[in-house]
C-alpha cells in the first residue's frame, strides 16, 4: 500500500503546486503585464472613483440616463456572482409577460415615442451583464433622455454617434454602444 500511496500524494502535490499556484500566478503577473486595465476589471472612473466596468452593465431607471438592457441575473440586475441566462424560451408564457411588461414600461416613460421597440430593450442577454446596446435601442430612447436633460435632441443623437462602435474586427456583432460611458459623457456635459 506504501508503495502506491506515496508517489500518488508526490504526484497530488505537485500537480496542486503547478496548476493551482504556478500556472495561476504565471497567468496573472503575464495579464497585468500586457492587458492592466482589462486584469484590473476594466473598471470605469469618475473624480478618481470607480463607478462601474465597462465589461458589466448598470440598471438605470432614471428618465435622464439611457437605460441599458434588462437582466435575468437575480436577485439584483446585473449581478457579475449570478450570471446567467433566465432560460425561458420564445414561447414560454412567463417570458411573453416579462416582454410585455418592458414594453409597456418603456412606452409609458415616452408616450409620444412611436418608433418600433427594438428587442434588445425588452430581452436579457445569456449572461444577463451586457453592457452595450445596438444603436437602434439608443436611438429609441433619445427623444426621452434629451427631454430629461434639458438638451436637443439632436445634441443627444451626436453624442450617440460618438460613442457608437462598430462591429468587432469589422464583421463581429452588431454596431452598439456602451450605456454607462454614454451616460456618464451626458453627466459630464451638465456639471
Amino acid at each position: 500500500m506504501k508503495a502506491i500511496l506515496r508517489p500518488a500524494l508526490v504526484l497530488f502535490a505537485a500537480l496542486t503546486l503547478v496548476t493551482g499556484v504556478a500556472y495561476p500566478l504565471a497567468v496573472t503577473g503575464i495579464g497585468q503585464a500586457l492587458f492592466p486595465a482589462q486584469a484590473a476589471g476594466s473598471l470605469v472612473f469618475r473624480d478618481g472613483k470607480p463607478v462601474g466596468s465597462s465589461l458589466i452593465g448598470q440598471a438605470f431607471s432614471d428618465p435622464k440616463y439611457f437605460w441599458g438592457r434588462p437582466s435575468a441575473t437575480a436577485p439584483m440586475p446585473n449581478n457579475a456572482q449570478a450570471s446567467g441566462g433566465s432560460n425561458l424560451g420564445p414561447s414560454n408564457p412567463a417570458l411573453v409577460d416579462a416582454v410585455k411588461g418592458r414594453i409597456e414600461a418603456l412606452r409609458a416613460a415616452d408616450p409620444g415615442n412611436a418608433l418600433p421597440v427594438p428587442v434588445d430593450l425588452v430581452t436579457a442577454s445569456a449572461s444577463g451583464l451586457d453592457p452595450e446596446l445596438s444603436l437602434a435601442a439608443v436611438r429609441y430612447q433619445a427623444g426621452r433622455v434629451a427631454r430629461a436633460r434639458g438638451l436637443s435632441e439632436a445634441a443627444v443623437q451626436a453624442l450617440i454617434e460618438q460613442h457608437g462602435e462598430g462591429r468587432r474586427f469589422g464583421f463581429l456583432g452588431e454596431p452598439r454602444v456602451n450605456v454607462l460611458a454614454l451616460n456618464l459623457t451626458l453627466d459630464a456635459l451638465q456639471r
